[in-house]
C-alpha cells in the first residue's frame, strides 16, 4: 500500500467533484483524494441541446484540470477492485490505496455492445445517439438533412441516466420537422422497452399533448436488440401483457438510440454491490448498508431516484454532511428525499420542468405549475443551469440544494 487518505473518492464526474469540493469547503484540514483517469470533464445535460443545434459540443467539455477542486489530490488511475473489510482499493496498476472513508461516485456504464451491431452502426447510415459526445452533432445533422419517412427513437429498460433524454431528442426533432413542413409526411415512433411514457405520472398528460401534436406513435414494450445500419433495419423484442414475446423487424431512415445501462463491471462484481450490481446504500443517508464508512451517490448508487445531474447536485452536500457526522460519531442528517429534475424539452424555446422525488412526489423548486411548458424553464436550462453546474456545483457552492452548511 503506497498511500492512505482520510477520504478517498472514486470517480471525478459531477457527483465526485461536487462532493469533494463540498467536503473541502466544510473542513480544509481533510485529506481528500479522487481516483479519476479521464482528462476531460463533460456537462452531459447539454448533449440534448447539442443534438438540437442549440449548443456546440465544445461548450459541454472542459479539461479535467480546470474543474478540479482546490485542495484535493488527484490519482490518475482507475479502480480495479475493492476490499472494504481492510479499507483498501486496488488500482489497475495493482497499487493499493487505503482510506478511512470511501465515497463511490463512479457513474454507470453505457452498454452499447448489449445491442447487436450497434457499435459498428453508430455515426453513419442514420444511426445516432445524444448519449455520446461525438455523436450528438450527428443527431442535429440528421434532423436538418432528413428527407425520409421513418424516424425511430428508442428507450431501453430502466434504470438509465436522465430517463427523459430519449424523448427530449424526439420532441426537439419533431418540432424542427414541423416548423420546416416535413413532419406531416413522416412516421415517427417512440419504441420504449417500458410500459409508460414517463415514470412520474403527473407529467404524462402534458407530455401526451405533445405526442398528439407531433403525431408520434407510442410503441411500449419494444426493446431494441439488434441493428444493421447498412440495411437500415432494427429488430425489437416486443413484450405485451398476457402474450409470448416476439421479435419484429422495423425499417428506418433515422434512428436515435438510447443504450442499455448498468453499473460498471468493477462495481457490480465487488463486495459493495447489491443484487442488481449497484452500490448498496440506504436511500436516505446514502451510507452503505454493510460497510458504515462507505458512502455512494450519483448514477452508481442503488437509490431508486431519477439518475440526473440535479440528483447528484442535491446528494453531494448530503453525503458531505453525513461523512462529517460519521467521523464525529453523530447522527447522520440531513436525509435525501429522492429529488431529481428532468427539463423536458418539448419544443425549441419551451420546457416542462419535471421535478420529483421518491414515490413520484412532485417537488417544484419554483412557485409555478410545473406541468406547463414554459419559456422561463427553457432559459433556465439553456443559460442558468450550465452556469450553476460549472460555477457552483463543481465548486461546492450549494445553490438550490435545500440544505445547510455543517
Amino acid at each position: 500500500m503506497t498511500r492512505s487518505y482520510q477520504i478517498l473518492i472514486v470517480g471525478g464526474g459531477a457527483a465526485g467533484l461536487a462532493t469533494a469540493a463540498s467536503l473541502h469547503n466544510r473542513d480544509r484540514s481533510l485529506e481528500i483524494a479522487i481516483v479519476e483517469p479521464a482528462d476531460k470533464h463533460y456537462y452531459q445535460p447539454g448533449w440534448t441541446m447539442v443534438g438540437a443545434g442549440i449548443f456546440q459540443k465544445e461548450e459541454t467539455c472542459r479539461d479535467m484540470d480546470s474543474v478540479w477542486p482546490a485542495g484535493v489530490e488527484r490519482i490518475r488511475n482507475a479502480v480495479k477492485s475493492f476490499d472494504p473489510k481492510n479499507n483498501t482499493v486496488t488500482l489497475n496498476d495493482k497499487t493499493k490505496i487505503g482510506y478511512e472513508i470511501l465515497i463511490v461516485a463512479s457513474g454507470l456504464k453505457l452498454d452499447w455492445d448489449a445491442i447487436e451491431g450497434l457499435t459498428d452502426s453508430l455515426g453513419h447510415n442514420g444511426v445516432t445517439s445524444n448519449y455520446n459526445y461525438d455523436l450528438a452533432p450527428y443527431t442535429w445533422q440528421l434532423v436538418q438533412e432528413f428527407q425520409g419517412k421513418d424516424a425511430i427513437f428508442t428507450m431501453p429498460g430502466m434504470p438509465i441516466k436522465c430517463a427523459g433524454a430519449p424523448q427530449k431528442a424526439m420532441y426537439l426533432s419533431c418540432d424542427h420537422w414541423q416548423k420546416t413542413g416535413r413532419l406531416s409526411g413522416m412516421n415517427v415512433s417512440f419504441c420504449n422497452a417500458g410500459p409508460v411514457l414517463f415514470g412520474c405520472a403527473t407529467y404524462v398528460p402534458p407530455l401526451m399533448k405533445y405526442v398528439d401534436k407531433y403525431g408520434i406513435n407510442l410503441d411500449f414494450g419494444h426493446n431494441l436488440t439488434k441493428i444493421d445500419g447498412a440495411s437500415k433495419t432494427a429488430w425489437f423484442k416486443v413484450t405485451k401483457e398476457g402474450e409470448e414475446p416476439q421479435m419484429i423487424e422495423r425499417k428506418f431512415d433515422m434512428i436515435h438510440v438510447c443504450p442499455p445501462q448498468c453499473a460498471p463491471d468493477f462495481i457490480s462484481k465487488s463486495p459493495l454491490a447489491n443484487a442488481g450490481g449497484w452500490v448498496d446504500v440506504d436511500q436516505e443517508t446514502l451510507q452503505h448498508t454493510g460497510f458504515p464508512n462507505v458512502f455512494s451517490l450519483g448514477d452508481v448508487a442503488s437509490t431508486p431516484n431519477a439518475k440526473t445531474a440535479a440528483a447528484a447536485r442535491k446528494q453531494a452536500p448530503i453525503v458531505a454532511q453525513n461523512v462529517k457526522a460519521f467521523m464525529a460519531g453523530r447522527e447522520l442528517k440531513p436525509l435525501y428525499d429522492g429529488y431529481g429534475s428532468c427539463p423536458l424539452t418539448v419544443e425549441k424555446g419551451k420546457i416542462i420542468l419535471a421535478e420529483f422525488g421518491y414515490g413520484g412526489k412532485v417537488m417544484p423548486s419554483f412557485p409555478w405549475d410545473s406541468t406547463k411548458a414554459r419559456r422561463s424553464a427553457w432559459m433556465l436550462k439553456k443559460t442558468v443551469l450550465p452556469k450553476v453546474y460549472w460555477g457552483a456545483m463543481l465548486k461546492g457552492r450549494e445553490w438550490l440544494t435545500r440544505t445547510t452548511k455543517a
